[in-house]
């Protein structure tokens, strides 16, 4: 009897055993891009606010993105393009100079690329649907994919060293406003906050579409699940726990970081 697969990389295709029609999501097109995005303005809280009137400079901490709004328009002039727009909402957090006091705003990032959904007008129905039982499936799926940003930068400008274009006031979703603990500055200040954020996405779109895929067998885990932990005494328990050598000795050496947020 032939080796049972598992899931994880197959070295050959003689263990498969039936094509599959399964329905899933389809991806057309997807693109990725690594934005650093110059002067955002940043909405600080009413406290943040009176530090930074009474600031010189602020530093940057840390920015959290806290959610991107996706919405999907046909192309007019191009058949089966899609623009894909994406708004970013972050979580900016700094610190004052002179002082050392944290402030904590919003900053609002919007992004448009064009990419390639293809065309379906079938009217789908199903036996879990409600009134009404049919939508035109014109438009596809936008997914965004994105890690928490890198503040790169902050200032602080008064306000007459401003461009007209800067003085534009945003609409918040209360939604997004919720997520702080005090109200947000939305209107004009004499003093402002400004934030350079770079942010790493992946974008893509998607439709529900029959793929034929092989199958190699029904996934049944292979491991069995453990007892718990009032079976063994608490020494037995920590007999099994390996000895942490490399706790007690420095290292001789430190490998290259390989994460996103480290600086060259």
């Amino acid at each position: 009897m032939a080796d049972r697969v598992v899931p994880g990389p197959v070295e050959n295709s003689a263990s498969i055993r039936e094509a599959v029609c399964v329905n899933t999501r389809k991806i057309f097109d997807s693109c990725r891009d690594k934005d650093c995005v110059d002067d955002l303005r940043v909405y600080p809280t009413v406290s943040s606010q009176s530090y930074i009137e009474n600031a010189l400079s602020i530093r940057p901490k840390r920015a959290e993105l806290l959610y991107v709004d996706v919405s999907v328009e046909p192309v007019g002039f191009n058949r089966g393009y899609f623009t894909v727009d994406c708004t970013y909402f972050y979580r900016v957090t700094g610190e004052t100079f002179p002082g050392g006091q944290t402030c904590t705003g919003l900053c609002v990032f919007d992004k448009r690329v064009m990419l390639f959904g293809s065309i379906a007008s079938v009217k789908s129905y199903s036996s879990d649907s409600a009134l009404p039982l049919s939508t035109v499936d014109e438009l596809p799926i936008a997914v965004v994919n994105s890690v928490d940003p890198i503040c790169l930068h902050c200032k602080i400008c008064d306000s007459e060293c401003l461009l007209p274009t800067e003085l534009e006031q945003r609409s918040i979703p209360a939604a997004i406003t919720a997520a702080f603990d005090e109200s947000l500055v939305l209107t004009d200040t004499a003093r402002r906050w400004f934030a350079t954020i770079g942010q790493f996405s992946i974008i893509r779109l998607e439709r529900d579409t029959q793929l034929l895929i092989p199958a190699y067998d029904y996934c049944l885990p292979d491991k069995e699940c453990p007892g718990t932990i009032t079976e063994d005494d608490p020494c037995t328990l920590f007999s099994r726990i390996r000895f942490p050598v490399e706790e007690f000795f420095p290292p001789d050496s430190i490998c290259d970081c390989e994460d996103y947020r480290s600086m060259k």
